[in-house]
């Protein structure tokens, strides 16, 4: 194996650098949310998320149920 030369081991931290720089960028672009908005919209999910574990959870009694009558 060739040995790695310095020039290539800085180029390699300059893209990393490039890329650090770039992703700093792009994160002050971001619009952030307040923290009203946070707290409302995780409210939102959590809601959601319940209330499909709750209907899923009853089709699927309703499927055991009926699988209960036809086989047994």
């Amino acid at each position: 194996m060739a040995k790695q030369t310095p020039e290539k081991k800085e180029k390699k931290e300059n893209r990393l650098v490039r890329y650090l720089r770039g992703v700093r960028s792009e994160m002050r672009k971001v619009t952030w949310p307040t923290r009203q908005a946070t707290v409302r919209l995780t409210g939102i999910v959590l809601a959601v998320t319940v209330a499909m574990s709750i209907t899923l959870g009853l089709i699927d009694w309703v499927f055991s149920r009926l699988f209960a009558l036809l086989i047994g």
